[in-house]
């Protein structure tokens, strides 16, 4: 992007006038708004001194620049919704206020560091060092021109490597941003002497390890010493520690001990770089604990910080970084020929999702093919199919080395994300319950799978500041999948014929079902995981399909209307169905009557839909444990006239309501269900009274009633609540105070209550002296010292204020 268009453009001008805006009319940002003004004026020299220069930035100072303009587009939107905001939302302007301070020192970091300097100096030496590289890259391409025999396929070899290594050429931004921030860690730090280099496979890792390699203030600092190893899966340690000792030592492999690893500490820097590496015992037998010895490790896998001090995480490439990668592998150039299709490049590009890997052999597979062949390639990856052979054996066989290494029951949880819709975020709740119902382990041991998973890159968890502790809801975490792992979920799940798939799925939102579904639909699918991914389905677009062996039922779709597929009834086996609605309205159910031959059915997700009304005749759902409802409307399923949910749910253990704003006052029939172990009221914020009778859940260990502003009080009964372990409040800004009777929580080990703002007293310290379980208390500054002065007699208790634990991230969300 152009620096007249990321900031003399619409960008800052806009920004100028909507903070303007805010100072004249809106008190409680008028602070920040003022500021941001005056920093945003502060840096319009240094913008109009780039803009007449004339030059290209270096790559890592245009990723800085391009990273500031996303924070000023952001705060676009922040300011707009500052000013559409109403004064009586007193919840919503309290998140705007805190967004607002935390852009005002996201910009004062930006112009109170060295960058204005750095930028100007960028200008008058990029001429010259851009004309160097390339020169540089032109002789290398001659040389290999020459030459035969063994000497032209080792330099073969060799400039495969350097042609990785130069895709800083193509794709300067993010490989000079990374090599920026490994070179610091190496150089900088003498604390660091493991430094590694993280990201998925086909992410440009080794490519970011061999352009530092070369890199002149990398050289000098190590003296030239720098040894380059690729480890591998099967690797030979003996000889590969030999040869490390020996770069050490300055000597031929030779004889090692401990006590000479020890005793040997002399001599110039060096840095050993081993690349591929797949597991933690072979790395921790290839690093030597020397102290003029660094070692650079580049692995698919995140090690400990004991062994692998830092980590840089190789991030995926920008729009123009990916055009330029692309176009070099496609067309031999860095920008689209006039010849070429424009709109179709930039569609097949975008489907790459900056993977580095996907667009090298995508762009290679597509040069000198004629447009016809573009147009079915960009088909096929829009819809998740391979492009032809060599595009599967390049790039998906490749990407299949990370899985294959896996444990069996995580492979099959991984082989599972192919289940869910391209580019969506998959509720971490939806897939451990998913994964508890078919993979036979509890949650737990899902929970550490999706964080073996994570740690392997082959997902990505967007997660709540609370995420991974003592009773955190899984429903505040989500997974995203980058395209390309999806892909090879769905490559390696639609294998062999399709009524004998474990998996049968659908790649991506179709308005009807699979072509080969209903050709096969005479035979039983033995499939244990189904997912439909549809629009708008009515009675007709269904056609008659048995499933015997099926366990979990994934239906997306988008429409404000679903008619509910009949084939749930031929499932016996049911135990998870999962309803997702995409679209921006909630779905109306039809068919609801399908529910009557699900007994076996333990958890129930819906998503956007309303809620049909609940009685035992249409749903009797004996062996329910998990029921969630989120983004739903719920009123016409909770009439209090007919709902007996003891008799609908006699088994029901965990219910999550969530983002249900039709919800203002729960039934008193929930009192009854008394297998309730956990409920969560979240984000309901019309909810503004729970029943009298709460204390009647005598099994409840766990009450979420987070972000409900219109709930002003606590009933007192919930002092009988004598096995709840975790109260959570936190962001009741309405609450007025915690009842007395929270004193007899005899089994409570936590209380979350940040942004409570109406509690400033608490009951007295007598009153919550009985507390003898409580481990730790969340809370403001306000009712800090009165919980602390209850550590007197809670020897175990641990008071923290909110702002330590809270996450305000919302900038980036």
């Amino acid at each position: 992007m152009a620096l007249n268009e990321m900031f003399v453009g619409e960008i800052v001008t806009e920004l100028l006038k909507q903070l303007n805006a805010i100072s004249h009319k809106s008190c409680f940002c008028k602070s920040s708004a003022d500021n941001l003004i005056t920093s945003i004026q502060e840096l319009l020299p240094i913008i109009e001194e780039l803009k007449y220069s004339g030059v290209e930035l270096p790559a890592f100072r245009q990723s800085q620049l391009n990273r500031f303009s996303e924070t000023l587009r952001g705060g676009i939107e922040l300011a707009g919704k500052v000013l559409e905001s109403g004064r009586w939302n007193v919840y919503k302007n309290l998140q705007l206020v805190r967004k607002m301070e935390k852009l005002e020192k996201q910009v004062e970091r930006f112009i109170s560091g060295p960058m204005q300097a750095h930028l100007l100096a960028d200008v008058h030496h990029m001429r010259f060092e851009t004309m160097e590289r390339f020169n540089r890259l032109e002789q290398r391409l001659d040389s290999m021109k020459t030459g035969s025999g063994r000497w032209v396929e080792e330099a073969v070899k060799r400039m495969e490597v350097e042609g990785d290594s130069n895709l800083g050429g193509f794709s300067g931004i993010g490989l000079e941003l990374g090599k920026g921030k490994v070179k610091k860690m190496m150089i900088e730090r003498d604390d660091l002497n493991v430094v590694g280099i993280w990201g998925i496979g086909g992410s440009g890792k080794t490519t970011l390890a061999n352009e530092i390699c070369r890199d002149n203030q990398v050289q000098s600092y190590f003296n030239n010493r720098i040894l380059f190893l690729t480890v591998s899966q099967s690797p030979d340690l003996e000889q590969l520690r030999a040869k490390i000792w020996g770069f050490i030592t300055g000597n031929e492999p030779l004889n090692y001990t401990r006590k000479s690893q020890c005793e040997w500490g002399s001599g110039p820097q060096a840095l050993v770089v081993l690349d591929d590496v797949w597991s933690l015992p072979v790395l921790e037998q290839l690093i030597f604990r020397v102290p003029t010895y660094k070692t650079l490790v580049i692995s698919r896998f995140k090690f400990p910080r004991r062994v692998v001090n830092e980590v840089y995480e190789v991030e995926l490439l920008e729009e123009d970084e990916s055009m330029s990668l692309f176009c070099h592998s496609a067309f031999g150039q860095k920008s689209i020929p006039p010849t070429a299709n424009e709109t179709l490049v930039k569609q097949i590009v975008d489907e790459c999702k900056g993977l580095p890997l996907a667009l090298k052999v995508i762009g290679a597979s597509l040069q000198d093919q004629p447009e016809m062949y573009w147009i079915n390639a960009r088909k096929r990856l829009s819809r998740g199919e391979l492009i032809c052979e060599s595009h599967e054996n390049k790039l998906l066989d490749r990407m299949a080395i990370s899985v294959e290494c896996l444990k069996k029951k995580v492979k099959e949880c991984f082989m599972d994300l192919g289940s869910f819709p391209e580019d969506k975020k998959i509720p971490l709740d939806v897939l451990v319950n998913m994964w508890v119902e078919i993979h036979n382990i509890d949650e737990e041991e899902a929970f550490t799978i999706l964080l073996e998973l994570s740690d392997k890159n082959l997902l990505t968890l967007v997660k709540d500041a609370r995420a991974g502790e003592a009773y955190c809801s899984y429903h505040e975490i989500c997974v995203t999948q980058h395209d390309v792992l999806r892909d090879l979920a769905l490559h390696l799940s639609n294998q062999g014929e399709v009524n004998e798939r474990k998996r049968l799925l659908m790649p991506r939102r179709d308005t009807e079902l699979p072509r080969d579904w209903e050709k096969n639909a005479d035979q039983p699918f033995n499939a244990q995981i189904v997912s439909v991914h549809t629009g708008e389905m009515g009675e007709m677009d269904w056609f008659h399909m048995e499933f015997p062996k099926t366990e979990v039922l994934i239906l997306n779709f988008c429409s404000d209307k679903y008619f509910l597929p009949p084939f749930i009834d031929d499932m016996p086996k049911l135990r998870a169905l999962i309803v997702i609605n995409r679209g921006t309205t909630e779905a109306t159910l039809e068919n609801f009557s399908v529910f009557t031959n699900l007994a076996n059915l333990r958890s129930l997700w819906l998503e956007k839909v309303s809620v049909p009304q609940l009685s035992n005749a249409t749903v009797p759902l004996r062996n329910l444990r998990k029921l969630s409802m989120v983004l739903c409307k719920v009123s016409n399923s909770l009439d209090p006239a007919v709902l007996d949910l003891p008799q609908i749910f006699p088994h029901l253990s965990e219910l999550v309501i969530d983002h249900c704003d039709d919800l203002v006052k729960l039934p008193l029939s929930f009192c009854k269900v008394n297998s309730l172990q956990s409920l969560s009221l979240t984000n309901c914020h019309r909810l503004r009274e729970l029943p009298a009778d709460l204390g009647m859940l005598k099994k409840l260990q766990i009450l979420r009633l987070s972000a409900c502003p219109e709930l002003k009080m606590l009933p007192p009964s919930i002092g009988e609540l004598v096995r709840l372990k975790y109260l959570d409040i936190s962001e009741c800004v309405n609450l007025k105070c915690l009842p007395k009777e929270v004193g007899k929580l005899v089994s409570l080990e936590k209380i979350d209550m940040r942004d409570c703002l109406q509690i400033v007293n608490l009951p007295t310290t007598a009153a919550l002296s009985n507390l003898k379980s409580l481990q730790r208390v969340i809370c403001d500054d306000e009712v800090f010292g009165q919980w602390r002065n209850l550590e007197k007699t809670v020897p175990n208790l641990h008071v923290q204020i909110a702002e330590k634990w809270y996450s305000l991230d919302w900038l980036n969300s």
